[in-house]
C-alpha cells in the first residue's frame, strides 16, 4: 500500500471519530458540551462566551471537513501535492476536534485549553502550506481552503473563550471592572491574531468570516445577555472591524508568502 492511500484512509478514520466526537459533544452519545465541565464552556458562564447562536457554525465546519474526505479520494486528487501537504495534518485536526470534545466530557478543562492550542497550531500550519499551493479551481478552493479558513478562524476565537472559562472555572478574578478589561484585553490579542494570520496566509474570507462571526456572538452575548457588560460588546465589536479591514486590505496573495516560506 503506498503513501497515497495510507493518507487517504487516515483521513477517512479519523473523519469517523471526529463524527463520534461531534454526537458526544450534542448530548446524542453523552453530555452537550454547554452542559459538560459543569457549565463552564455554556454561553452565559464567562464574559468571553460566544452567544448560543454562534456555534452553528459548527455545521458548516464538519460539513467542510466530510467533503474534503470525499475531495482527497477522488482520482484526481489522490497525488495531489495539497492532498499531500495537508492529509495528515487534516487528520490531525479531526482527531484533536475529537479529543477536545471527550476532554471537556471528563471535565478536564485545562486540558482543553492545551488540546485547542494544538488545535489552532495544526490548523495554521495547513492554511500556510495551502497558501504556498494555490489552489486548482473553485471546488478547491470551496472544499479545502474554505473549510480550514472558516475552521482556523472559529477555533481562534474559541480559544479565547476556551482560556476564559478554564480561569473562571479555576476561580480566578481580578474583581469586578477589572475583568470587564482584562476580557478587553483578551479581545484585543484575538484582533491581533486575525491580523497576524491576515499577513502571514493573506486576507482570506473564510477566515476573516468566521473570526468576525465569533467576535461578532461575544458582542451579541454581551450586549444583549448575561453576564452583561458593554466594555467588552464594544472591544467585541472593535475587534471585528479590525479583522474585517485588515484582511480586506491584506487580500490574498499566495505567491508572496510561497516566497516567504520557501
Amino acid at each position: 500500500m503506498n503513501k497515497d492511500r495510507l493518507r487517504q484512509i487516515w483521513v477517512t478514520v479519523a473523519e469517523i471519530l471526529c463524527v463520534y466526537g461531534t454526537l458526544v459533544g450534542v448530548g446524542v452519545l453523552g453530555s452537550s458540551v454547554e452542559s459538560s465541565s459543569d457549565g463552564a464552556l455554556s454561553a452565559d458562564a464567562t464574559l468571553l462566551a460566544p452567544g448560543g447562536t454562534a456555534f452553528s457554525i459548527w455545521s458548516v465546519i464538519y460539513f467542510g471537513l466530510f467533503a474534503y474526505t470525499v475531495w482527497q479520494w477522488l482520482p484526481g486528487n489522490t497525488t495531489s501535492p495539497r492532498a499531500r501537504a495537508t492529509g495528515w495534518l487534516a487528520g490531525i485536526s479531526m482527531l484533536l476536534n475529537a479529543a477536545w470534545i471527550l476532554v471537556t466530557q471528563q471535565g478536564w478543562i485545562w486540558v482543553s485549553v492545551g488540546v485547542i492550542a494544538a488545535l489552532v497550531i495544526t490548523l495554521g500550519i495547513i492554511m500556510r502550506r495551502l497558501t504556498a499551493l494555490p489552489p486548482q479551481g473553485w471546488l478547491d478552493r470551496v472544499i479545502v481552503d474554505g473549510t480550514f479558513g472558516a475552521y482556523l478562524g472559529w477555533v481562534s476565537v474559541a480559544t479565547c473563550a476556551n482560556i476564559a472559562a478554564a480561569g473562571v472555572a479555576s476561580g480566578w478574578s481580578l474583581g469586578d471592572g477589572a475583568d470587564d478589561w482584562l476580557a478587553v484585553a483578551v479581545l484585543a490579542a484575538a484582533a491581533g491574531v486575525g491580523v497576524m494570520l491576515a499577513y502571514t496566509i493573506g486576507g482570506r474570507f473564510a477566515v476573516a468570516a468566521a473570526m468576525a462571526w465569533g467576535l461578532s456572538w461575544i458582542a451579541i452575548a454581551r450586549l444583549f445577555d448575561e453576564p452583561a457588560s458593554s466594555i467588552v460588546g464594544i472591544a467585541a465589536i472593535i475587534a471585528v472591524a479590525v479583522v474585517v479591514v485588515v484582511s480586506g486590505l491584506r487580500g490574498a496573495d499566495p505567491g508572496r508568502v510561497a516566497v516567504a516560506t520557501a
